[in-house]
């Protein structure tokens, strides 16, 4: 295996999604965001020479979370497009790289979609074999992210036994979604409690909050276009109390609040979330 490894990734703390529509509330609050994850894709021409980039860097820690990596396709990872992410995460000097565990691409069709692989363990090979190959270009860690998903492949395997499996073939890490989570046990009804704790979660590095709205209907649609919610922030705290967490971050993709000090209460939530999953985990 590589020697890029995510044996020590740094701690960072409690971040946000950066969004164009959230520039101002962020450069205005900047010690109430311990860092940013920017979207890969939207920054793949030129990032050397983007000043947004660069104003982002030098004021925040920034993560580079991609879209279109299409880590489950079977055959390898677009070479053009990891030079283009790996020159992104070089201009901001990104801690780490994430994507999602999925394809978006395959026999040169595009499908603009974060499609759900077949949990099989031919699956299995590619995937951790797409990943290593990708961590070693980057040079950096790579993370992978479970996606919400409505249409459940057969394959063999419950996805959290499809995520073991793959991560026990590969260096790379897991970016946990906790919304995700909550969005497929609600459609596909398994127990997202009893989903974290059959994941290896000394592998998470990075955790995702979003809420949607609509909620409580099925299908429950993944919005990321509303506050945290509720069953997200349980998931949360049990997870801190299993296993310490070194990134959380907030996801809002729609439905932005007009007041930005919303946003600062959710962050402030989510530390004192963690704080009390620490608690429970020192106690054990």
């Amino acid at each position: 295996m590589s020697s890029t490894t995510i044996s020590a990734p740094p701690d960072l703390g409690v971040g946000l999604g950066y969004r164009e529509e959230l520039h101002d509330g962020i450069l205005a609050h900047p010690a109430a965001i311990d860092w940013l994850e920017i979207v890969t894709d939207r920054y793949l021409v030129d990032p050397a020479q983007n000043k947004l980039l660069r104003a982002l860097r030098d004021r925040f820690v920034v993560v580079a979370h991609g879209l279109e990596m299409s880590i489950g396709s079977d055959t390898p990872v677009d070479p053009d497009y990891l030079d283009a992410v790996a020159a992104v995460a070089d201009a901001v000097d990104a801690p780490w790289v994430s994507d999602h565990l999925c394809f978006t691409r395959e026999d040169g069709v595009e499908l603009h979609n974060l499609t759900p692989v077949l949990r099989t363990e031919e699956k299995v090979r590619t995937i951790a074999a797409n990943a290593q190959r990708v961590q070693d270009r980057l040079g950096r860690p790579f993370l992978l992210e479970n996606i919400s998903y409505y249409l459940d492949l057969p394959g063999g395997m419950t996805e959290a036994e499809f995520i073991t499996a793959v991560l026990d073939r590969c260096d790379c890490g897991l970016l946990l979604d906790l919304n995700n989570v909550v969005v497929n046990a609600t459609n596909h009804g398994f127990d997202p409690y009893d989903f974290l704790d059959a994941l290896p979660l000394d592998r998470v590095v990075q955790v995702h909050l979003a809420g949607n709205l609509g909620q409580g209907g099925v299908p429950l649609v993944d919005g990321h276009d509303a506050p945290v919610g509720e069953d997200v922030f349980a998931l949360l705290e049990h997870l801190e109390s299993r296993q310490h967490i070194r990134a959380t971050m907030i996801e809002r993709d729609g439905h932005f609040p007009d007041d930005f000090t919303e946003l600062i209460d959710e962050l402030d939530r989510v530390r004192a979330t963690l704080t009390a999953g620490s608690v429970s985990r020192g106690a054990r």
